[in-house]
């Protein structure tokens, strides 16, 4: 299992053990080279489809999906239709979600819809959730993805109700027993517990081949050996006599050497050989100690299980900000397109947080590459490209820049976290009242609404996402995974209208770093407002999308600019 560490709150370790059990798998096999010719150029998508029935958990009109070009990745694109009455638009919407986010926060309910009321104005809108979020799934077969949907839907709410449940009821304190504890047992039970040795070393020669092998596509060298030396460190600390410390460095240092090597011929035979002689020294390990452990094999059993869960999550979130960028929303852009028709070949777009992040990505990239992007207009809602000079709350994700930390906690479940704390954040004696803060200012959102926000809403993280956007937060701003691109850099070449919101009070996105990034675009395609007034109501994160009175003061300035720039 991943290391959660020490210096973190109890309760927030506490819902991080809780939350690991709730992490879902999802596998992707991009490559993480730089693919910058290929931006915005997506490949025919032939294997879309319309769900003919959708989940309970959606709530729009229609649910597509859209296939990622060269994954299979099936990508959950939410649609709604504007009613009869409503005037005739030229460009389709297209919404754009935060980091690990879906599409909820857009549709919390029938009074509180971003989504509906952008319909209601005569915008067919759309809501894609990128990989990895929400109902987006990953399956081969196109008649596969009904069922998925229906089962994604069903996990993210049995999930969060339970998740929600267990916090309310469970005293948060560390009742793990430490990891030193072992059974002591005498003559008599010393049979209890085979040693079985022919499955130990097979599971131990698994796990060192697919180091070797298999994740050469998703770890660099450097990262293969610190996981390899992670478990070698897991592995001594199971032994009890300090004097096989020489023979199992002896060992350790050759089988480090053949994971490094990689080398095809002999391979396997090798590694089995070293492993044999690993697991011949624990069992003398064990022999040498008196009275004997009975559940060395159980440790060492376990301790390979965890290993192997961590390197499948290392390999299933093997993507980052770049693969929304290159790959998912230009699929989804084609897919909008190839669906409404705009008579130009446009539409519009609105990202909030991340979203936003994408869309002056996008921008930037088709201005350094001098093309016209096939976007008429854009809004962002609280986001910026360059976090240097703010006070902002995501400065916590800045030491997952560390690749080795990245290693040991290859995804955040953020979802099943936020669920587990959110009882903590919203009853007496209120411990993590801060996460109310960093959602939505006083009284700015429904309770039923926020609680649904947070139990519904929320992902699973890839560490590589995390490390990326942590870019922001360095000198030149957000950065591709080259770190030789600089998506700021060429804003003020763009030709697309913008306005950018921001919230008073957002704790995650403060004014001025949503200001930093406006001064870069020409001064007559950028619109700027700062939504919140000195003695309220005040705008946190989450108010500009769902809060009680966006409906008054933040979607009819959305609705006026888009309208303004609806010509066909």
């Amino acid at each position: 299992m991943a290391t959660i560490p020490p210096q973190l709150p109890l309760a927030t370790r506490s819902a991080l053990r809780r939350a690991s059990s709730s992490v879902h798998f999802f596998t992707s096999t991009s490559s993480f080279r730089h693919r910058a010719t290929k931006l915005f150029r997506p490949k025919a998508f032939s294997s879309s489809v319309k769900l003919p029935t959708k989940p309970p958990l959606c709530t729009a009109d229609e649910l597509h999906y859209v296939s990622v070009p060269n994954s299979d990745w099936r990508l959950a694109l939410w649609r709604y239709f504007p009613p009869p009455q409503t005037p005739t638009r030229n460009h389709p919407l297209l919404l754009l979600s935060g980091v690990g986010t879906n599409a909820i926060g857009y549709d919390l309910s029938p009074g509180c819809s971003f989504a509906r009321h952008m319909s209601a104005q005569g915008f067919e809108t759309w809501i894609l959730e990128v990989r990895g979020a929400g109902l987006s799934t990953r399956v081969s077969d196109l008649k596969d993805v009904e069922d998925s949907a229906h089962e994604l839907s069903h996990q993210i709410q049995s999930t969060a109700k339970a998740a929600a449940k267990e916090a309310q009821v469970t005293e948060i304190a560390d009742t793990a027993p430490p990891a030193s504890d072992v059974s002591v047992v005498g003559e008599e039970a010393s049979s209890a517990s085979a040693w079985d040795e022919s499955k130990i070393v097979a599971r131990l020669t698994a796990t060192f081949m697919r180091l070797s092998e298999r994740l050469s596509g998703f770890l660099s060298e450097g990262q293969s050996l610190f996981m390899s030396a992670k478990l070698f460190d897991k592995i001594a600390m199971l032994l009890e006599d300090s004097r096989m410390y020489e023979r199992f460095n002896e060992i350790r240092s050759k089988l480090l050497s053949l994971i490094e090597s990689r080398q095809n011929s002999g391979l396997g035979n090798q590694i089995r050989e070293l492993t044999q002689r690993l697991v011949d020294l624990l069992d003398d390990g064990q022999k040498s100690v008196s009275p004997q452990l009975i559940d060395l094999q159980e440790r060492l059993t376990s301790t390979i299980e965890d290993f192997q869960k961590q390197l499948d999550l290392i390999v299933k979130y093997d993507w980052d900000f770049d693969n929304y960028l290159e790959e998912d929303v230009p699929a989804a852009i084609e897919y909008v397109r190839a669906q409404c028709k705009p008579k130009d070949g446009k539409l519009f777009a609105i990202g909030h947080s991340m979203g936003g992040i994408l869309l002056y990505a996008m921008l930037s990239r088709c201005a350094f590459e001098g093309r016209e992007p096939c976007l008429a207009a854009v809004a962002t809602l609280a986001s910026s490209l360059d976090y240097t000079t703010s006070d902002s709350a995501l400065k916590l994700l800045i030491p997952l820049a560390d690749p080795a930390q990245a290693l040991s906690v290859p995804v955040v479940p953020l979802g099943a976290l936020l669920a587990a704390a959110y009882p903590l954040s919203s009853r007496p004696p209120y411990v993590l009242s801060l996460l109310n803060d960093l959602i939505s200012a006083t009284d700015m959102m429904h309770p039923e609404q926020l609680e649904k926000l947070v139990l519904n809403n929320f992902c699973t993280i890839p560490a590589k996402l995390l490390i990326q956007l942590t870019t922001a937060f360095r000198e030149g701003g957000l950065r591709d995974r080259s770190g030789e691109f600089y998506y700021k850099d060429h804003l003020s070449s763009t030709t697309v209208p913008v306005l950018a919101l921001a919230g008073d009070r957002d704790l995650i996105c403060p004014p001025i770093a949503v200001e930093d990034t406006v001064k870069l675009f020409p001064e007559n395609l950028v619109t700027y407002k700062l939504l919140g007034e000195p003695d309220g109501p005040h705008y946190a994160h989450y108010d500009l999308v769902g809060g009680r009175l966006a409906v008054e003061q933040v979607y009819p300035c959305i609705t006026e600019f888009l309208s303004h720039h609806d010509s066909a």
